[in-house]
């Protein structure tokens, strides 16, 4: 299924894009920024729709019930590491759901497998100090601890940890809108049981009426881009059917946001046109079911499958 990308360095597919319901969408701001408006040279007006960081979560959420607080079936033999509280029972967050994957405070913090997590990280990676790192165990690692790291890129940036190893991404998107016009409106938000305000019942309280603006923006083109690193999942140095995973893996990943509603926020609520592979030449996405009977048939071993449990904080006395 995937032999033509044998000899290629990237997949790259760019996908147009077009609102659900009328013609303005809500663009991802930023704290103190707004939208991201920025041109091309000697291009009309541009706006970043959805940034890198943030479509890695997508890409990520596609693979994880949170409902069940577990990884989906398809996915489930996969290790990963669940972080728990004391009791061992109540779900906190996983090495699937924290920005930082395996290197996040809960689970350098956690106690795993009866270690302080930082210190059996260190172990895991074969991080020792004064020598050089070593990324062929550290890349081995990580295929055993929680394989889509290697997929979405992890930091393990500690002061204790003697080396701080970084893996990059491997499977990046955007989506940028060009040819974009701001679409300027507001609102209204009523208040018909209390017309004037009282005291400790002003409108920061929740209470009157509050007049609001909004901008959105309509577009000429909305294009999600995608790339996935082959070279660099080659690069990783493990054999065949790991490497077959990590590929059948991010593509389903990326099939399945292009297959299913991409509803980024509220007022942003976009459906999928024409897709076009830009590379290889004449590659075609496989169909999501086609991905799913590969990856279910591969066999990869693991030391330790499915769920790892981890427990923050670290009991008292240990």
């Amino acid at each position: 299924m995937i032999d033509a990308l044998n000899d290629a360095t990237r997949l790259v597919v760019d996908a147009r894009l077009r609102p659900v319901i009328g013609s303005a969408f809500q663009p991802t701001g930023f704290a103190n920024l707004g939208a991201a408006e920025f041109r091309r040279p000697g291009g009309p007006p541009s706006l970043l729709v959805e940034s890198v960081q943030s479509l890695t979560n997508h890409f990520e959420s596609l693979g994880f019930d949170s409902a069940r607080q577990e990884p989906i079936d398809l996915l489930a033999p996969l290790p990963w590491i669940a972080v728990c509280d004391a009791d061992g029972e109540t779900h906190l967050t996983s090495s699937r759901e924290e920005p930082h994957r395996l290197a996040a405070a809960y689970v350098c913090d956690a106690q795993i497998d009866g270690a302080k997590g930082e210190a059996w990280l260190v172990e895991r990676l074969g991080l020792k100090p004064r020598q050089p790192l070593d990324w062929g165990a550290i890349y081995s690692a990580v295929l055993q601890l929680d394989p889509l790291c290697l997929i979405h890129g992890v930091f393990f940036s500690r002061k204790a940890f003697p080396g701080n190893p970084k893996v990059r991404r491997a499977l990046t998107a955007v989506i940028e809108a060009h040819d974009v016009t701001p679409v300027i409106s507001g609102g209204l938000k009523r208040d018909d049981v209390q017309f004037t305000a009282g005291e400790g019942q002003a409108a920061e309280e929740g209470y009157g009426f509050v007049p609001f603006g909004r901008t959105e923006y309509s577009a000429g083109e909305i294009l999600l881009s995608a790339s996935l690193d082959l070279e660099q999942l080659r690069g990783y140095g493990l054999d065949a059917p790991a490497v077959q995973l990590l590929t059948l893996v991010a593509l389903w990943e990326l099939v399945s946001l292009l297959d299913g509603p991409l509803r980024l926020r509220t007022a942003c609520d976009l459906e999928v046109g024409e897709v076009n592979v830009r590379r290889p030449d004449r590659f075609e996405l496989p169909s999501r079911a086609a991905l799913e009977d590969e990856i279910a048939r591969l066999d990869v071993p693991f030391e330790h499958a499915g769920r790892r449990a981890a427990t923050w904080p670290v009991p008292k006395g240990t």
